[in-house]
């Protein structure tokens, strides 16, 4: 897998979301590019934007015990997986605006490093590794990415 701290891998994902444009088409599922690009947007919002409520002690609990491992592995995710709540994108989003956050997320991750991260807690998951941070990062995106052809 790919590492979102290694500043060529960064730039990669950055090069393949410049390929988007407001038309892109997905290869499935249900979002457009600019939900896509606001869903993908909700994963650096819980790390670095007071937006989201936390989970209660129980949803954390299920979280790490259920959710946590399929999250943070190196194993890709599947086609039209089940969304979280606050990752469902119903209204309109304006791909422009979505497209720059999640670029500036990304470079933020990458100058920030590994390092930063490495025993980070996480809202939903508790304290992560490195490893954990980036597989959780990267695989995300890359899925989305892919969805969107790109």
């Amino acid at each position: 897998m790919k590492n979102v701290f290694n500043k060529s891998d960064a730039e990669e994902l950055i090069n393949r979301i410049d390929k988007l444009t407001p038309t892109t088409k997905q290869l499935w599922g249900k979002m457009s590019v600019a939900q896509m690009l606001a869903h993908c947007n909700v994963t650096y919002e819980f790390v670095y934007e007071d937006k989201h409520p936390k989970p209660n002690p129980f949803m954390k609990f299920i979280l790490k015990t259920f959710v946590k491992k399929e999250v943070v592995n190196d194993i890709p995710y599947k086609r039209s997986l089940r969304t979280a709540p606050e990752f469902i994108m119903n209204e309109d989003k304006n791909f422009d605006s979505e497209k720059n956050r999640l670029i500036n997320f990304i470079k933020r991750t990458q100058e920030l490093g590994e390092v930063y991260f490495d025993g980070k807690e996480s809202r939903s998951f508790g304290e992560l590794s490195k490893s954990e941070w980036n597989n959780m990062f990267y695989k995300h995106l890359d899925h989305h990415l892919n969805q969107f052809g790109v």
